[in-house]
């Protein structure tokens, strides 16, 4: 098979959260172990930090993989969702994964997929490790996909974990309550390995506090103890959560000593973190005149921010280029939006997407009002005609929205 070929076999062979949603979620670590097994145990031979939380997480695994690569060390990245190409998931030093290797390894392994009914992320995360194993990495930084504790990456052993912070999404896999979504992804708190707490509320941290005291972990809350705010190239006002969480995992590397990181190499880590990794959809300027922004946030906790900022913008005239997914509860993201906003309603090119009719409807209750259309492109291409050059436009909703502009 080729790549395109290996790929769409990757996406459809089995169910895929991204595209399906709750059949792909699984509920234990079997078939990973057997496919770490398979390939001899990858994960044994990885340094590894692992970089959980429900939102922040992508930009502060990319913060880290810079701050590293600017110290000298070669660095993997594994990040999920990609934008455009599967290959973004899998970087080391901000180059993606070639297509031989991806091609190679599904074939060479594609028998064993099957025959065991591996999920996309099991056969993702085992190409990973795999890769970086080959490549003699020096440090990689592994994103949870989803939760945490029935994760594919929870196989690792890391030198820290990371948790960024606690909201409500994929509540229907990971429990309805701030305390059941702390649970799942202090899951990845590992015995004697210390943790980095990015955020958190009077709920989440006592659960953060009584696992790590399980696991006799040290544990530090990067909110409290980090007073720097470095500049960086990544703009939005969420990014100051996750510099602090990232410095302060950086602190507790060179605490342990096992990599050399001087001030400098944070600075230029986070002013180069674009050009270094590759990071895409953060408070990200597509245009000026009008300005153009999209970003990913698509939950009630990410958008807060996002919309805020917006309001913070000069502009005669705002346009909202909005689509979401169909597991997304508008009852809880709706009412946070500008009703003195021009919409766009329309649905991502994926599977789970929202039908923009459906979310026109369910926005009007709340008094955003706009047309539908029928595909992100065309309504980009409405909001940038109706725009004047002192107006502002917004597209988000959801990483798959971003996915189709940039």
């Amino acid at each position: 098979m080729n790549y395109l070929e290996t790929t769409n076999w990757l996406f459809n062979q089995l169910p895929v959260f991204q595209l399906q949603g709750a059949s792909a979620y699984k509920e234990d670590l079997t078939n990973t172990l057997l496919l770490a097994k398979h390939l001899n145990h990858p994960e044994k031979d990885l340094k590894c930090i692992h970089v959980a939380g429900t939102n922040g997480k992508g930009s502060t695994s990319h913060l880290l993989a810079s701050v590293l690569q600017e110290a000298g060390y070669k660095v993997g990245l594994y990040t999920s969702p990609h934008l455009k190409d599967f290959r973004e998931r899998i970087k080391i030093n901000g180059v993606e994964i070639s297509e031989e290797f991806v091609c190679e390894f599904v074939a060479k392994n594609k028998s064993f997929f099957e025959a065991n009914e591996l999920s996309f992320f099991e056969m993702t995360v085992g190409l990973a490790f795999d890769y970086f194993v080959g490549e003699k990495t020096d440090i990689n930084i592994i994103e949870v996909g989803m939760g945490g504790r029935l994760d594919s990456t929870n196989i690792i052993t890391p030198l820290v974990s990371v948790i960024t912070n606690i909201g409500f999404d994929h509540t229907h896999f990971l429990g309805n309550t701030l305390e059941s979504i702390a649970t799942e992804k202090a899951g990845i708190i590992k015995d004697s390995i210390p943790v980095v707490i990015g955020e958190y509320t009077p709920e989440t941290k006592k659960v953060f506090i009584e696992k790590a005291s399980r696991t006799n972990s040290d544990i530090f809350f990067a909110s409290d103890s980090i007073t720097e705010n470095y500049p960086s190239a990544l703009l939005g006002d969420y990014q100051i959560a996750n510099k602090k969480t990232a410095v302060q995992t950086i602190r507790v590397l060179q605490q342990q000593g096992h990599y050399i990181i001087s001030e400098e190499n944070i600075q230029n880590g986070f002013l180069n973190v674009i050009q270094n990794t590759g990071l895409q959809g953060r408070w990200q300027q597509l245009k000026s005149n009008p300005k153009v922004i999209c970003d990913t946030a698509h939950n009630s906790h990410g958008l807060k921010i996002v919309l805020n900022q917006i309001k913070k913008e000069k502009f005669e005239a705002l346009h909202i280029v909005l689509g979401v997914v169909n597991d997304k509860d508008l009852e809880d993201i709706l009412p946070l939006f500008p009703k003195n906003a021009h919409y766009y309603f329309c649905k991502p090119n994926i599977p789970r997407g929202l039908d923009a009719e459906i979310l026109q409807q369910k926005a009007s209750e709340f008094q955003l009002n706009g047309k539908v259309y029928n595909s992100v492109s065309n309504a980009y291409q409405e909001a940038l005609k109706k725009s004047d050059k002192n107006d502002f436009i917004y597209i988000g909703g959801s990483t798959f929205v971003v996915a189709e502009v940039l």
